[in-house]
């Protein structure tokens, strides 16, 4: 099914679809604790997760007069949940029932003294099981859950180095859990249209917050390739922004997605897969910023200025 190396590993998506789908499931359950306690963000800052060194983490999230972390090892397989006043609780990740993973979350919590205050279904999927009810997902191969995570954690840092080059408005390099993407984001500093939402199960107005700024975003997701892709779109796209030339080679732009695409498998097979992903993030942002008239002489900078 795998490759056994820690870097840059090949994962099928074909191969790892029920395991996906339920780890999606419990990246909601978790986000949406997060997004219960933390004060809104623009653009819905306040709710995503992060790459960690083992797995996916909310960070600290406030919670009274302290906080608390919610972690998914997805290297030694456990949800740990930690708070500012020396609690630590945990269970171990395995094969289980959306609502089985549901209810023990609950419980941890319950006993640390957190309350979880959620929306109890998920977001941006058809059909939206609530989560209580859901005893269709309950896959866990903890293989492809650690070569995800290291998919995660490659794509992480080769976008965090992109990040760097921009001063303007740019988004943290963030896990959000109703598309199950990694993503970072980029703002000219102008409004944009308001969107027109239709994302399943999702109200529109979330949307329109998420989209209110003329943007270029860029990630990774489990879709889009045989092993995920890397993707790049600008809303709203600038006239010509679909036939723009963009690199490596085998990069194309999807009318389904409306946006460029990447494949994994062709990133991970290039001599060198850093440069390749650069390449992409490079190209796909320029043509968005220069077909967009970007003021890029302000937005940008070499993050080696002060070497």
């Amino acid at each position: 099914m795998s490759s056994t190396t820690t870097s840059w590993p090949s994962l099928r998506v074909a191969d790892w679809t029920a395991t996906r789908e339920t780890l999606h499931m419990w990246t909601q359950i978790v986000g949406k604790i997060r997004m219960a306690h933390a004060p809104l963000l623009n653009h819905w800052w306040q709710v995503t997760l992060y790459v960690g060194p083992r797995g996916l983490t909310t960070s600290a999230v406030p919670f009274g007069t302290g906080a608390f972390e919610i972690e998914l090892d997805l290297l030694g397989h456990r949800l740990e949940v930690r708070t500012s006043d020396g609690g630590a609780l945990g269970f171990g990740l395995a094969p289980m029932p959306v609502a089985e993973f549901y209810g023990t979350v609950l419980d941890v919590l319950g006993r640390l003294g957190v309350s979880a205050p959620i929306r109890p279904h998920p977001n941006e999927v058809d059909p939206a099981i609530p989560f209580a009810d859901d005893h269709t997902h309950a896959s866990y191969d903890a293989e492809a859950a650690t070569l995800f995570w290291r998919q995660l954690l490659q794509a992480n840092r080769v976008i965090g180095e992109f990040r760097s080059h921009f001063v303007g408005k740019v988004s943290p390099v963030h896990f959000f859990w109703g598309g199950m993407d990694l993503a970072c984001t980029r703002f000219s500093g102008r409004t944009a249209p308001p969107h027109p939402g239709g994302v399943p199960n999702c109200g529109d107005w979330v949307m329109v917050e998420g989209y209110s700024r003329e943007l270029s975003s860029c990630g990774f997701w489990p879709g889009g390739g045989e092993e995920g892709a890397f993707y790049s779109y600008a809303y709203p796209a600038p006239d010509g922004f679909a036939e723009a030339p963009v690199g490596p080679d085998g990069a194309f732009y999807s009318a389904d997605f409306q946006q460029f695409l990447l494949p994994y498998e062709i990133a991970r097979a290039a001599p060198d897969p850093d440069r390749a992903v650069a390449e992409f993030l490079r190209t796909t942002y320029a043509a968005a910023a220069d077909l967009g008239r970007w003021d890029r002489s302000a937005l940008e900078d070499d993050p080696l200025r002060w070497a």
